[in-house]
């Protein structure tokens, strides 16, 4: 365990041994073949595009002595060694693993033809990669299948684990010495904690939407313990040890501590050229995607805010041509004028009508950027003009959350745009609550955006002739449909963490609870994650409030798993003294017409 954590007892959970729980487990073996260009994996895979050496299992030695497994795809007739490409994560390798992309309808607009098969969930694929010269180095990290240890749920222990694979793998005779980490998601998230270790021989990273907060943007945002995801996945983790409990450890000690603290990545530690990559849609990372790329000290950072879904994005031919350029500048010192790429390109969602993609800005947020305050007022309306009178409305709080935006107990409250409006950063919603019935609130807040004729809208975040489905075919789940942005506080930790709050974020103190006398009025300040929206004149932003989550369920096993709120009615007080209203990010960009 790292130092400042000795005095810690980090709880373990149990994991499921390879060969009784996974049927694509092919054994712990290590092997050195040659895919030769056009070997398919199976008939409807992708091929290869070069001959490839792959080498299974092979042995990285990390700083304590336990040995972890990688599988390398490497060109075969390469002229000099080559750069690597490291995906890090504990979801197995080489199409191991219980995720995949058809645990989404469609999956997600990815044919089973475009890939190889030998691919790491959520990585690369190195059918593809080999051919742009590169090895593709596919890591079991510790505990993971059959690599020694327990499993660890990212902190700075994993990036010194992610720092000496990175060395190890360097120093092979076929690596040129410069490494890169690329991935989605858990591979994502890795790569702050890695980097932030500076491992020499890293000489770039690409983070394609990765959390950097495991506390305040995963388990427990805005102090509302939200495990249902991180159950289901931990109950899925493969090895032959154990597994850190990080739900445990929130139950254990539910407030910020040393533990959680060594979760929430150092980006400013990190030196190395970055490009990140966010989305609005995905109910895990956003948040982090965005901290990751303000957060980096240096100028060698890109953005790219895309208007789909990672996995879809991954596998975009236009995206690894991109990727490729960003590698082949750091990896390969190839002078390709990678630096005139701008340092943010914004996608903004139209909802009912097609995205507008890679508008380029100087940097984000973006500095045209003004908020506009709207009143909740009577009949469940957005002004612009504080309403004198006071009232109240209200709803109950403990009302059962499908996730499949059909759920009741939830207010509205609507403004229509008299002009086209681009809501683009962070809104904030400053609401003033009560509970006659319990001491503390857990309030859940959302906007959406509805036509003109009042419809509320969802966006599909695939093209529907990639899904090869027809609108209403497409499933309810997060993958596949935004709804719009999203924030959730528990009352008790409404006091601010002035460490931690921005211009365009409002973080909060989770290290104690302040409860609410019950019938008493308190003022809620609550960010809503990153968005950015089209809205034309006579279309209408939509505020949601309630006491349960208003996100998708990310698979259709999560539907209804996530808790209720407290018990009773929770009630919303406007007008008066009690002037609750929503901060909207309006901001001013070049947009053809």
């Amino acid at each position: 365990m790292p130092p400042n954590l000795d005095s810690i007892e980090v709880l373990h959970r149990p994991v499921n041994r390879p060969e009784l729980s996974d049927s694509r487990y092919d054994g712990p073996d290590s092997y050195t073949s040659i895919l030769p260009r056009g070997f398919k994996r199976s008939p409807e895979n992708a091929p290869f595009q070069v001959d490839t050496v792959f080498e299974k299992d092979v042995k990285v030695i990390l700083r304590d002595g336990t040995r972890i497994r990688a599988d390398v795809f490497r060109p075969h007739h390469a002229a000099a060694p080559v750069p690597a490409l490291i995906a890090w994560s504990p979801y197995g390798k080489k199409g191991r693993g219980h995720f995949r992309l058809d645990v989404v309808p469609g999956r997600v607009g990815v044919p089973v033809s475009r890939l190889s098969g030998f691919e790491k969930f959520e990585a690369p694929d190195p059918a593809e990669w080999t051919a742009r010269g590169y090895a593709i180095v596919n890591v079991d990290s510790r505990g993971v299948y059959d690599s020694e240890g327990d499993i660890r749920w990212f902190g700075s222990a994993e990036g010194r684990d992610g720092y000496d694979a990175v060395e190890q793998i360097a120093a092979m005779p076929w690596c040129s010495g410069n490494i890169g980490l690329v991935g989605n998601s858990w591979l994502a998230m890795a790569q702050w904690f890695i980097a932030a270790e500076r491992p020499p021989h890293l000489k770039c990273i690409a983070p394609l939407e990765g959390a950097s907060d495991v506390y305040r943007e995963l388990l427990c945002r805005g102090g509302v313990h939200q495990t249902a995801f991180w159950g289901y996945l931990a109950d899925l983790m493969v090895g032959r040890n154990q597994q850190e409990d990080v739900i445990g450890m929130l139950e254990k000690d539910p407030y910020i501590n040393e533990y959680w603290e060594d979760k929430r990545a150092q980006i400013s530690k990190i030196s190395v050229p970055v490009y990140v990559l966010a989305s609005y849609s995905t109910f895990l990372h956003t948040m982090g995607s965005f901290r990751g790329f303000e957060e980096i000290q240096h100028n060698d950072k890109w953005l790219r805010i895309h208007p789909t879904q990672e996995w879809y994005d991954l596998y975009q031919t236009s995206t690894n041509d991109e990727l490729q350029l960003f590698f082949d500048r750091y990896t390969k010192e190839v002078q390709n004028d990678w630096e005139k790429t701008p340092r943010a390109r914004i996608s903004l969602l139209q909802f009912n009508a097609d995205p507008i993609t890679n508008v380029p800005c100087d940097d984000w947020p973006l500095a045209s950027t003004e908020y506009e305050k709207l009143f909740l007022g009577e009949n469940q309306s957005l002004t612009k003009t504080a309403p004198l009178g006071g009232g109240s409305i209200s709803y109950q709080s403990d009302e059962a959350s499908l996730q499949m935006d059909t759920d009741r107990e939830e207010l509205s409250f609507q403004y229509t745009f008299p002009d086209r409006a681009l809501v683009v950063g962070c809104a904030r919603a400053v609401l003033y609550m009560s509970c006659d019935d319990h001491d503390d609130m857990d309030v859940f807040v959302q906007v959406r955006k509805a036509n003109k004729d009042g419809q509320i809208l969802q966006n599909i975040n695939i093209p529907l002739s990639e899904l090869n489905m027809a609108y209403t075919e497409v499933d309810s789940v997060n993958p596949l449909k935004y709804l719009g942005p999203t924030g959730v506080l528990r009352a008790s930790h409404r006091d601010m963490d002035l460490n931690l709050c921005s211009a365009s974020w409002p973080e909060h103190d989770y290290s104690r609870k302040s409860p609410v006398p019950r019938g008493k009025v308190v003022r809620l300040e609550i960010g809503l994650w990153q968005t950015g929206i089209v809205f034309n004149a006579g279309e209408k932003l939509v505020l949601k409030v309630s006491g349960h989550n208003m996100t998708l369920a990310e698979f259709p096993p999560l539907r209804g798993a996530l808790p209720n709120g407290n018990v009773g009615r929770h009630y919303l007080h406007f007008g008066g003294s009690c002037q609750s209203h929503l901060l909207v990010p309006l901001v001013d960009l070049p947009l053809e017409p």
